[in-house]
């Protein structure tokens, strides 16, 4: 994986047939519990065994990052933003904090590259890469190829130290960085072949005008990716050097996080647009660390179905968010707790002695 080293693990088959089986003896007509049903299967299959318990205990993993490009007019915030709201973040005033304190949640915020200094805080976990990215409006990486695995690495470090604090059940991730909307924009076209249009949003909210000045941002970093392509006559890019060209520090350690994930065989609720460009990166390096994502909900981003449909996955429930911060992911926390209970704490037709609808108590 390119100097960077994960164990990759696989959905165990049996312990989700072993599920699906439990939940169809279940005290229901098969099937009435729809993607709770399936959701359960998942975890079952995350876990290696059937699921036998709540899982009550539930974290939030925030990447922050600044980007280079937003000096490119591509925002309808300043740069200066991302520290502020990380520091929202820390004192518990944001709304992923509220979202977080509704479901259960404990909110961290992994610091991978903000360009202002972060005050020491407990629920901050430094994994500093580097101080904002390069600008690559202007054509210059984002990154250095080598910061990409840097970047990797600190987002395995930055989850395991999440999952050393207390022994969560359950992780979801979320991001916060002003600009990343373009570089997610570019990493979800350049990796699904997508057009600039089709994958670029407003973001923060921006006018009509800034919106056609982000698409041309993103058209120049793709032709540029091409023209690499070209001269070096290699054939496409690959992940790390899209991820260099136009990657987000926070973006790149969310991938490393959604690897770490699958490492330790824990289910990784994925928030919005900015996290789905992490893990098309994730997708890309390990395919089967999918398995081991639930998509919360379908951001209002254009770009996020599309990315959605080439991971494969299928969104919890779509409340038109555009937010960020992990706010989709948090709320879909209770999604997965209902889930476990349902196949723990529920009966089987035989255990709880009632009839079948044949009108006969299985044995």
């Amino acid at each position: 994986m390119n100097g960077f080293h994960v164990t990759p693990q696989s959905l165990d088959r049996d312990a989700a047939a072993a599920a699906r089986q439990r939940i169809d003896a279940l005290t229901k007509p098969v099937g009435s519990l729809g993607r709770i049903e399936e959701l359960a299967v998942q975890l079952s299959a995350i876990a290696g065994r059937v699921v036998d318990r709540a899982y009550e205990r539930k974290a939030v993993l925030i990447g922050a990052g600044d980007h280079g490009v937003t000096a490119d007019g591509v925002s309808a915030y300043p740069a200066a933003v991302t520290a502020q709201m990380v520091a929202g973040f820390l004192a518990g005033h944001a709304a992923i904090n509220a979202f977080a304190r509704t479901v259960g949640a404990d909110v961290y915020v992994a610091n991978f590259g903000v360009r202002t200094p972060c005050e020491p805080h407990e629920l901050l976990i430094d994994v500093v890469v580097g101080e904002g990215t390069g600008n690559f409006g202007r054509l210059e990486p984002a990154m250095a190829p080598a910061d990409v695995h840097r970047a990797l690495e600190a987002g395995k470090d930055a989850f395991e130290n999440v999952i050393a604090r207390a022994p969560y059940d359950v992780v979801a991730l979320g991001d916060m960085g002003i600009g990343n909307t373009t570089s997610a924009a570019a990493l979800i076209a350049a990796l699904t072949g997508a057009g600039p249009a089709a994958v670029t949003g407003r973001g923060t909210g921006i006018d009509d005008a800034t919106l056609t000045n982000k698409r041309d941002v993103v058209a120049r970093a793709l032709e540029a990716l091409r023209a690499t392509r070209h001269a070096d006559g290699t054939g496409a890019p690959g992940v790390m050097a899209i991820a260099s060209a136009v990657g987000g520090y926070e973006i790149v350690g969310l991938a490393g996080a959604i690897l770490a994930g699958m490492t330790h065989r824990i289910p990784i609720v994925l928030d919005g647009f900015i996290v789905a460009a992490a893990a098309l990166i994730a997708q890309r390096l390990e395919p089967r660390a999918i398995d081991f994502c639930i998509a919360a909900h379908c951001s209002q981003e254009p770009g996020h179905r599309i990315a959605l449909e080439a991971l494969g996955l299928e969104p919890l429930f779509d409340l038109r968010l555009r937010l960020g911060e992990g706010s989709g992911a948090a709320l879909a926390l209770p999604l997965v707790e209902a889930a476990s209970r349902m196949i723990s704490e529920m009966k089987t037709f035989a255990e709880a002695g009632v009839s079948t609808k044949t009108g006969h108590a299985p044995s």
